[in-house]
């Protein structure tokens, strides 16, 4: 049996030198380097690595067309908000118009009577108007317009209207001394100032 000479093993033979600290592995050539280019498929394309660019930009623009979608039903939420908000005004205001016409719907009633009755006794129709008129002054003040027509009260540009200047020995100068015109309502709920006239100095 022939013999064959044995090899000595180097592993064993050859002493292994340690790696100094801090001093790197040698790289693996099995391991992508850095600065390699990246890995692609046998067709040639990329490789899933080379995917995230791409679907980034995905996210991206879902992104963007959710906020298009959200801001498009904010606006269209709004235009209804604002529709529905005039319509209940509208009707705020036919009720108010309502409600104040039927408020004087007896005065017309009273001045219909007045003029029936005015052939009959000429002399009644003035008590009948004045009535009518007293009415309707209440019909006013229910509604939050009360009527002005004092004298003798102190001159103020919120609630008079100066339409003359007079001489008046009775009168303390900036009084009033004649109500040409009666006004209506108080401050932001005022229909109309009062013409008077106004003592002035002599």
């Amino acid at each position: 049996m022939p013999t064959y000479p044995q090899v000595p093993d180097r592993a064993a033979s050859d002493p292994v030198e340690p790696v100094p600290e801090g001093a790197g592995r040698p790289p693996r050539g099995d391991l992508p380097q850095p600065g390699s280019p990246r890995p692609e498929a046998a067709n040639g394309e990329p490789g899933p690595d080379a995917a995230g660019p791409a679907t980034a930009e995905d996210e991206y623009t879902t992104a963007i067309q959710e906020l298009e979608d959200r801001w498009r039903r904010a606006l269209a939420d709004l235009d209804n908000l604002r529709k529905r908000h005039a319509r209940e005004l509208e009707r705020e205001r036919a009720v108010e118009r309502s409600r104040t016409a039927a408020a004087f719907l007896p005065v017309l009633d009273n001045l219909e009577l007045a003029l029936t009755h005015a052939g009959a006794d000429p002399g009644a129709i003035v008590e009948g108007i004045r009535a009518v008129r007293d009415q309707a002054v209440n019909v006013l003040e229910l509604l939050g317009y009360p009527r002005h027509a004092e004298t003798g009260v102190a001159f103020d540009p919120a609630r008079h209207e100066v339409v003359g200047l007079v001489q008046d020995p009775d009168a303390p100068p900036g009084t009033v001394v004649e109500v040409l015109r009666p006004g209506y309502g108080d401050g932001e709920r005022q229909l109309r100032p009062a013409a008077v006239t106004v003592a002035k100095r002599e």
